[in-house]
């Protein structure tokens, strides 16, 4: 049989298996795209049928997940926990807390964390979870029963050597606390069990900033190896939490202007460009008030809110998708096309569906796909692991040298990856390829387990 027959084949039965679990499908199929010179110069993975195993976890744990909110009702949500791989390392993933949660998000976001941990080098492997708990809303003594509950499952199942949670969309470091401290409570063990923590008792400084900056150094790289720069570039960013508001802080350190950013409730395009004045407003609206965008243009009068629009019109030089996955569709990558756009990096996982990604490669914009430009938070959560093991303190510029180093790295390993396979210049391919020779090498090294 022939690698394409193969491949083809291959993707049939993966979708019979599960028919329902269209966005696990799309990552797959994305990174299966690009790998056929890999299967045709290595027969081996084929013979040991790594696809077959890299697409399946090594373990899926569902649980309830039964609290009570402030009135005294009692509420019950599904919990999760997806220990996709563990070739390279201990499972390492965040949490998500949202009402979208389900089996099928949790694998592709847990498929594309096996990758994306590969890419940093650390000796990590790949995992995700969560709940269909919303913290939208919610008190924080409300939050604090559902974590303690989420917990009181979960933790017989990670552990520092085993599988080591974060944070993600709706779990920030209020939530990693809460889980952290029931954690403690039942295992009588204070281990670098979860990352994501405040520094105060064994996080590390930058682990908000990481993600986000780690995008803006992913992008000023692929600006410098085309001999430019980020400096005098107009972005547009789409997302409000940790990953959007910090790869605005850090676009805007390297000398670019950010006019546009999106939330639930719709966008904002500010000509003047986000000032460190608006980010402090933005920091303090978002992280500590909890608000929504369309309170921006009251501060900020020159600004515009405009209500259920995405930012994709807003004309650019680079686009960040940090929001979630396929938020960005065709019709958006063409309106980027039109306007001008030069390139687009993404910030959160599989942002752009596969007809954006084929308008935007078309085109010959730059592109890069969340599983490289992102990992900045998974490697600052790789140092944050080192430094409670060493019992060690990193001040943050000894950190941000570090996530610096290792996006740079990941940078060069994906322009090798693509280059050797034939692919020069592609981003998306040399990201898979990279990531998945890496986790397909050592799995073959430790036999079929």
């Amino acid at each position: 049989m022939d690698t394409n027959a193969y491949t083809a084949q291959f993707l049939e039965k993966l979708i019979q298996k599960d028919p329902a679990q269209r966005v696990f499908h799309q990552a797959v199929q994305e990174v299966v795209s690009t790998l056929t010179p890999v299967l045709q110069q290595n027969p081996k993975y084929i013979k040991e049928r790594i696809l077959e195993r890299i697409t399946e976890p090594e373990r899926t744990i569902i649980f309830r997940v039964p609290w009570q909110d402030d009135k005294g009702e009692i509420h019950v949500n599904r919990g999760f926990r997806v220990q996709y791989n563990s070739a390279l390392g201990p499972y390492k993933g965040g949490m998500r807390f949202h009402a979208t949660v389900n089996q099928d998000v949790l694998k592709f976001l847990g498929f594309e964390q096996v990758f994306k941990n590969s890419l940093t080098t650390l000796p990590l492997g790949g995992g995700k979870g969560g709940s269909d708990f919303d913290t939208r809303g919610k008190t924080d003594s409300e939050v604090m029963r559902f974590c303690h509950s989420f917990i009181n499952e979960l933790y017989h199942h990670i552990g520092y050597h085993t599988d080591i949670p974060a944070g993600d969309l709706g779990c920030g470091a209020r939530e990693i606390g809460y889980m952290f401290g029931q954690y403690k409570k039942l295992t009588n063990d204070f281990t670098g069990a979860f990352t994501g923590k405040k520094p105060n008792w064994g996080g590390s400084l930058l682990r908000p900033e990481a993600t986000g900056y780690g995008v803006a150094y992913f992008a000023q790289e692929m600006l410098r190896h085309k001999g430019d720069s980020l400096e005098g570039k107009t972005c547009i960013i789409s997302g409000a939490g940790n990953v959007g508001i910090y790869t605005m802080e850090k676009l805007t350190q390297l000398g670019a202007k950010v006019v546009g950013l999106m939330d639930y409730d719709g966008s904002i395009y500010d000509e003047h460009g986000i000032d460190e004045e608006r980010l402090a407003y933005l920091k303090d609206l978002v992280f500590v008030r909890r608000g929504s965008l369309k309170e921006y243009d009251k501060k900020f009068p020159g600004a515009h809110f405009r209500p259920g629009k995405k930012t994709w019109d807003i004309p650019c030089d680079y686009a960040f998708p940090t929001a979630c996955e396929n938020e960005l569709d065709g019709q958006d990558a063409q309106l980027l096309i039109n306007n001008g756009c030069k390139g687009v990096c993404e910030g959160s996982n599989m942002p752009c569906t596969p007809e954006a990604i084929e308008r935007i490669k078309a085109a010959k914009l730059l592109y890069s796909p969340g599983k490289a430009s992102n990992a900045g938070g998974v490697a600052v959560s790789g140092l944050e692991m080192t430094q409670n093991s060493m019992r060690v303190y990193w001040t943050r510029e000894e950190v941000e040298k570090y996530l610096q180093r290792i996006m740079n790295s990941i940078h060069q390993n994906c322009l090798e990856a693509a280059a050797m396979y034939g692919m020069p210049g592609d981003y998306m391919a040399g990201a898979n390829i990279f990531g998945f020779k890496k986790v397909a090498d050592a799995m073959i090294d430790q036999g079929l387990v």
